[in-house]
């Protein structure tokens, strides 16, 4: 995989974890909810990179 999809993704989880922690801060439920759905997709396709990566190499 490119270095920018690895990036993105990365961008993508670090996006999330604030989204979670927002919403811890103002008791905001569904959108420390976003946060965590948010970080699990970015990590399955982190995990599909690394699989991708593997085959490759």
């Amino acid at each position: 995989m490119g270095l920018g999809d690895k990036a993105k993704h990365l961008a993508e989880e670090a996006e999330g974890k604030v989204k979670e922690a927002t919403g811890k801060l103002t008791d905001d439920e569904k959108q420390e909810a976003e946060g965590k759905a948010q970080q699990a997709g970015a990590n399955l396709k982190q995990a599909g990179d690394d699989a991708k990566d593997a085959f490759k190499g």
